[in-house]
């Protein structure tokens, strides 16, 4: 296991492969009167007994999937605070089911994947907060700021006279933007990217991949490539476009978001929303027409 990363109050411990998914960066907000955990990935699961996850005072979920939810089950004698919007996705499996959207065989596999590999522990105790909620640990607040597009509830979590946001998932990765979900929303997300440069941080950190991050410079350079992700997948679906009308099965087969040889149990489900969003875009916009079941450039 990685050393532990302070920064005033915050502690991050550092999952595996700099918490590449399954695994996260765990964080840790050590206030006067409490202690609160930001998410719970795999790593939570491995934590010393003096990390202070034991002594956690409540738990807030910056959003809700499998990999943020892992260490619950360690947890499950402290209060869940979880965005209202994704608020049924925490409290049971028909409500994390709804959640993913995926079609059912998927979603029963999936349900015993993440038993088995993540510990999953859904909690019909979670509370739900809205956006500009705020906890008072003793000389840090934290303070939820709604940011969705990775899902309804996706907030930034604030630690504030500090200047230190989690960001969550958005993880600054080369990949890009996730938005393959039932509840997600690519328009959500490009509001998301254009408002979250403005948050008074001067340090952020990220569920998977980029971890810390104390430069603004630096991470307005991500942000940017980051960003840029949805402007190469539009690139690809045109260029697709351009060779003649696509079913969205086709489309789909071709892949704009992920590499050919992905084959996670959701990715066809989370392709086939993914392009089906910057579809519905363009047709909006006008650069999109559908004729029954092939959709077309204008």
């Amino acid at each position: 296991m990685l050393a532990a990363i302070e920064i005033g109050p915050v502690t991050v411990w550092p999952g595996e492969s700099a918490g590449k998914y399954p695994d996260g960066n765990q964080v840790i907000v050590r206030g006067t009167d409490a202690i609160a955990v930001f998410d719970t990935p795999l790593v939570s699961q491995r934590l010393p007994a003096d990390s202070g996850i034991d002594q956690a005072d409540l738990v807030v979920l910056g959003h809700v999937h499998e990999d943020h939810m892992a260490g619950l089950e360690r947890l499950s004698h402290v209060p869940v605070h979880v965005h209202q919007a994704d608020l049924d996705a925490a409290r049971s499996w028909p409500g994390l089911a709804a959640h993913y959207g995926y079609p059912q065989p998927v979603l029963d596999e999936l349900h015993q994947k993440i038993r088995r590999e993540f510990r999953y522990t859904p909690r019909p105790d979670a509370v739900g907060y809205g956006n500009n909620a705020s906890w008072d640990l003793g000389g840090a607040r934290i303070r939820a700021i709604h940011m969705p597009g990775h899902t309804a509830g996706h907030s930034v979590l604030l630690v504030e006279p500090h200047g230190i946001a989690f960001i969550g998932d958005i993880d600054l990765s080369s990949f890009g933007p996730y938005y393959g979900d039932a509840t997600s929303s690519l328009t959500a997300f490009r509001s998301t990217l254009a408002e979250i440069a403005h948050i008074p941080a001067r340090c952020w950190i990220t569920s998977h991949h980029k971890g810390v991050i104390g430069d603004r410079a630096e991470f307005l350079q991500l942000l940017a490539a980051f960003t840029a992700r949805l402007d190469a997948r539009e690139a690809r679906l045109e260029a697709l476009l351009r060779e003649g009308p696509r079913t969205l099965d086709q489309l789909t087969r071709s892949r704009i978001v992920y590499r050919p040889e992905a084959s996670e149990l959701w990715i066809e489900s989370a392709e086939r929303r993914s392009i089906e969003q910057h579809l519905t875009e363009w047709i909006r916009q006008g650069r999109g027409v559908q004729h029954d079941d092939l959709f077309a450039l204008a």
